[in-house]
């Protein structure tokens, strides 16, 4: 008994040493691939206890909205050809112009989120408001009129968890990621389902000019991924977190298909749980390439270009950026 309470007691220092290397490891590399801040121009904006977007040309900001005296968390946010930001945060969506002017609001009822909107042209907007009920909508911001609106599935055990992303295809359907229910589902103007693909862990979705899906997400933090799916749900590519070496990855949103081939992913910070270690700073974003090479990060965390947790980031001279030139079925 006395030895084996000498072996006990000599092991405790170890497995002490071992949490504590673990704890420290980098959450990244020390020089980055890419040119940071500087390598793209970019508007940003990312779930966070204050609502900041930021648009970013050579390295500095030119364009910010800050906003600490509402509540609620930005999800979505596109930055429209005129300047326009269509953004949802949480418990309503808005419209500003270029120097902030509110164009359009809506204010989302009780016990109801809205994490996800999109343009259609410069007279609509299709949203998914969670809910006991939860709903598509197409409302036209001119008249401030319903148009189309029909019921999302749901698990039924939480509003928050419901959605948090859907973008329109360039056949004029929607693709929408049903978090809580693990599947990628596509529908029309008239609430018609046309595919679902099982996707545990979906968070983010976007149509592919070649006609597939890529999604974007974690189950936990040991799963995260970015993938691409055909029609079928046959996986095409893949990149797994988990396998990117020296860097902390664990809570991507959203992935977006840049015009050169690579893949533009986020990687969310989540201040409610915790506050950003400055002497071991996690990157907010990367580029890989198809054959998986880590070719860009942004690591952004100090003045004078402390960008904060990152949801969205738009690149502005891509070929392959959001649009409001889209259509919804006849709605254009």
């Amino acid at each position: 008994m006395f030895k084996l309470l000498v072996l006990l007691l000599l092991a405790v220092p170890a497995v002490k040493a071992g949490a504590q290397q673990a704890a420290d490891k980098p959450a990244a590399p020390a020089i980055l691939p890419g040119k940071g801040a500087s390598e793209f121009d970019f508007f940003y904006a990312g779930e966070a206890k204050d609502r900041k977007m930021y648009i970013v040309r050579n390295g500095k900001i030119t364009w910010s909205y800050i906003d600490t005296l509402g509540r609620g968390e930005i999800s979505d946010a596109v930055l429209m050809k005129n300047g326009n930001v269509l953004f949802a945060h949480q418990f309503g969506i808005t419209l500003i112009d270029k120097n902030k002017k509110v164009l359009w609001n809506y204010d989302t009822p009780k016990n109801h989120e809205t994490h996800t909107a999109q343009p259609i042209g410069t007279d609509h907007v299709v949203f998914i408001q969670n809910g006991d009920t939860a709903r598509l909508f197409v409302m036209n911001i001119k008249t401030n009129t319903i148009e189309k609106q029909f019921t999302l599935q749901t698990k039924g055990t939480g509003t928050h968890g419901q959605f948090r992303h859907a973008r329109l295809t360039q056949d004029g359907n929607i693709l929408v990621a049903h978090m809580d229910l693990g599947k990628i589902r596509e529908y029309d103007i008239n609430g018609n389902q046309l595919l679902s693909i099982d996707m545990p862990g979906v968070w983010s979705v976007e149509p592919l000019k070649n006609g597939n899906i890529l999604a974007c997400g974690h189950e936990g933090h040991k799963t995260s991924f970015a993938r691409e799916v055909n029609r079928k749900g046959e996986m095409v590519w893949e990149y797994m977190m988990s396998d990117m070496p020296g860097y902390k990855f664990p809570e991507p949103q959203i992935a977006t298909r840049l015009a050169n081939g690579n893949t533009l992913i986020n990687n969310w910070f989540n201040q409610w749980d915790s506050k950003p270690d400055p002497g071991n700073l996690q990157v907010q974003a990367i580029a890989v390439t198809p054959d998986k090479k880590v070719v860009w990060a942004l690591r952004s965390w100090s003045a004078p270009l402390n960008l904060g947790p990152s949801t969205i980031i738009q690149l502005l001279d891509d070929a392959n950026a959001i649009t409001e030139q889209v259509h919804f079925g006849n709605i254009k």
